[in-house]
C-alpha cells in the first residue's frame, strides 16, 4: 500500500493501516449501492463484522488508487475528528493524540505535510512498540528471576535430602561391606576344612588301593611290551614279506622283458634252438640291453608319429598314461566322469590289439568320494592320494620298475616329461596317444 509519487517512502504501519481499512468498511455500509466502487461490491455485502477482515487488500488498494472513494472517507473522519482535522490542516499534530489516528486522518485527508506526519507517527508506534517490548522484557527477567530463584531454592533442598540419603545410603554400604567380609571369611575356613578334609580322604584311598593296583599294574606293563614286541615282530614279517614280493615281482617283469627280447631276436636272426658253439661261453659286452633308449630303426623325436607303434612293438612295454592330461586335450568340454569313460573305452581296444601293460593316472585331489571307474581288461587305474599329484604318482610307477624295462609315459606336461626322462623312461606326447586311438 505504498504511494510514493505523492509522499509516502514506505507502506503505513500495520496498525494504521487496519485503522484506515476499517473506517472505509464503515463507509461501504452507509454508502448507496450505486456510489460503492465496482471492485468493493461484493464486499460490502459481508457481514459488518468481518468486511475488514477478508476485504483488507482490495478496500487498501481502492483507497490508495480511488481518489474520491478517499476522500467520501475522509469525510467521515472530518465529522468524527473536527479538531484533529484541522489541526492536521494547519499543520499542527496534537502533543497527546492517538499516533494511529494521526497517521489515518493524515493519510486520508491529506493535509500539506502529510507523509511526515505519517513518519511521525510511525516513529511513535516504533518508540511505543520498543518501550512495551523493553517493558515485556523487564517483565519476562523478573518472572525468570524469580523462578530462578524458586528452582535455586527447590534444588538446595533437594541437594540437602540428597545427601542425607547419601550419608544413609553410605552408612549401609559399610554395614553390608563389614558382613560381606566376615561371610568371605567364613567361608575360605570352610573350603579349606573341605579341602583338608578331601585331602585326607585321598590319601587313604590312594594308600588303601596302592598295594592292590601294584600288581595290576606290573602285569599290565609286561601285557603292553608283550603286545609291542608282537606288533613288531609281524610288522618285521610283513616288511619282509613285502620286499620280497616286490623285488621278485621286479625281477620277474625284467626276465619276460628278456625272454620276450631274446625270442624276438632269435626269430629275427634266425639263431638255432642250441647254444653249443665254443666262442659262445666267452663272455664279452654284447650292447645295451633293450630300452626305450633303444628304439628300433632310428631315433625318432618326441611328436613323430610312428614313435608310439614302434614303442608299442617293444617286448614287456608298460604304457604310462597322464590321464586328465590326455582327457582334456582330446575331449575338455566334457565332464571329468566322461573324459574317465571316454578313455578307458579307447585304452580297452588299444590293449586288446597290442597286449601291452597299460596304467592309466588321474589326479585324487579333487576327490571327495569313491569314484565307480569301468576298468576294461588289462588296464589299471589309478588315483594319487590326498597331497600327492598325478605327476608324483607317475615318477612312483617310473622308480618301481627294474633298469632296463621298455617304459613310455604319455603326458603332454613338460615337467613330467623332463623328470621321467631323466628316470629312464621315454616320454610321449598326448596328441600322439590321441591320434592313435582314434586310428584304433
Amino acid at each position: 500500500m505504498s504511494s510514493a509519487g505523492e509522499g509516502l517512502a514506505r507502506p503505513l504501519p500495520e496498525p494504521v493501516r487496519l485503522n484506515v481499512v476499517d473506517l472505509a468498511s464503515q463507509v461501504l455500509s452507509s454508502m448507496p449501492a450505486a456510489l460503492i466502487p465496482p471492485p468493493l461490491r461484493g464486499i460490502a455485502k459481508f457481514d459488518p463484522r468481518k468486511r475488514a477482515k477478508l476485504g483488507s487488500a482490495p478496500i487498501a488498494a481502492q483507497l490508495e488508487n480511488d481518489k474520491k472513494f478517499r476522500e467520501l472517507v475522509a469525510e467521515s473522519v472530518e465529522s468524527g475528528w473536527p479538531e484533529l482535522v484541522a489541526s492536521l490542516a494547519e499543520g499542527n499534530v496534537p502533543p497527546a493524540a492517538d499516533p494511529v489516528l494521526v497517521a489515518a486522518a493524515a493519510y486520508l485527508t491529506r493535509p500539506p505535510g502529510w507523509a511526515e506526519m505519517i513518519e511521525m507517527a510511525r516513529a511513535d508506534l516504533e518508540r511505543s512498540a520498543v518501550a512495551a517490548e523493553g517493558s515485556e522484557r523487564e517483565e519476562a527477567v523478573t518472572r525468570l528471576r524469580e523462578q530462578l530463584a524458586a528452582q535455586k531454592s527447590a534444588a538446595k533442598e533437594e541437594s540437602d535430602r540428597l545427601r542425607e540419603q547419601l550419608k544413609v545410603a553410605r552408612a549401609e554400604n559399610s554395614e553390608l561391606r563389614r558382613k560381606l567380609h566376615e561371610a568371605r571369611e567364613r567361608a575360605k575356613a570352610a573350603v579349606r576344612r573341605a579341602e583338608e578334609m578331601e585331602q585326607a580322604a585321598e590319601e587313604a584311598r590312594s594308600a588303601a588301593s596302592a598295594a592292590g593296583s601294584a600288581g595290576e599294574s606290573e602285569l599290565r606293563r609286561l601285557r603292553e611290551r608283550l603286545a609291542d614286541v608282537e606288533r613288531q615282530l609281524e610288522a618285521s614279517r610283513r616288511a619282509a614279506r613285502e620286499g620280497r614280493s616286490i623285488e621278485d615281482a621286479r625281477i620277474r617283469v625284467l626276465l619276460d622283458a628278456l625272454q620276450d627280447a631274446s625270442a624276438g631276436l632269435r626269430r629275427e636272426l634266425a639263431l638255432p634252438t642250441t647254444i653249443s658253439r665254443p666262442a659262445d661261453s666267452v663272455v664279452a659286452v654284447t650292447g645295451e640291453r633293450p630300452g626305450v633308449r633303444g628304439v628300433p630303426a632310428r631315433a625318432l623325436a618326441d611328436d613323430d608319429p610312428q614313435l608310439l607303434d614302434q614303442l608299442l612293438a617293444l617286448p614287456q612295454v608298460h604304457l604310462i598314461i597322464d590321464g586328465y592330461n590326455v582327457t582334456k586335450s582330446g575331449y575338455g568340454t566334457l565332464t571329468l566322469a566322461d573324459q574317465r569313460n571316454r578313455l578307458m573305452t579307447s585304452l580297452g581296444g588299444l590293449v586288446a590289439q597290442t597286449g601291452v601293460e597299460v596304467t592309466a593316472v588321474f589326479d585324487g585331489a579333487e576327490l571327495n568320494a569313491p569314484v565307480q571307474v569301468v576298468k576294461p581288461r588289462g588296464v589299471r587305474v589309478l588315483f594319487s592320494e590326498p597331497g600327492e599329484t598325478a605327476d608324483d604318482l607317475i615318477r612312483q610307477l617310473v622308480r618301481a620298475e627294474p633298469p632296463g624295462r621298455a617304459i613310455a609315459v604319455v603326458s603332454s606336461d613338460r615337467e613330467v616329461a623332463e623328470s621321467v626322462r631323466r628316470m629312464g623312461a621315454r616320454p610321449v606326447p598326448s596328441g600322439l596317444l590321441l591320434r592313435r586311438l582314434g586310428r584304433a
